[in-house]
């Protein structure tokens, strides 16, 4: 899953851009934006954005996160305009009987 958070009105961010850098299949990732918080990054209230991504087997190494960020920083400086200063991304790992889906867990689907 893929939350961001973005200060500010909605833009048009070609999340189907967005979920294709994490090389999964679309029907495994959802993207989440929430504008208009109220946010501080840095101790500053300038725009920011932070980027929440839980996966299950995509996420979760340092190299793989690493690699990760990289596209997903090229992505947001350009799509947001905003410095590599002003965007957090947080990796979270998760296990497969960790979500629940059509009534039952992931490890089962």
């Amino acid at each position: 899953m893929l939350a961001l958070v973005l200060p500010g009105p909605q833009r048009d961010l070609g999340l189907h851009r967005l979920q294709a850098k994490l090389s999964c299949s679309p029907q495994r990732v959802n993207v989440t934006v929430r504008p208009g918080l109220a946010m501080a990054v840095n101790g500053s209230t300038e725009p920011c954005a932070q980027l929440l991504i839980s996966s299950i087997g995509v996420v979760g190494t340092a190299e793989d996160n690493r690699g990760h960020s990289a596209r997903f920083f090229e992505f947001l400086t350009r799509e947001l305009n905003l410095g590599q200063d002003r965007i957090i991304i947080r990796f979270f790992p998760v296990e497969p009987w960790q979500i629940g889906k059509k009534g039952t867990v992931m490890t089962f689907l």
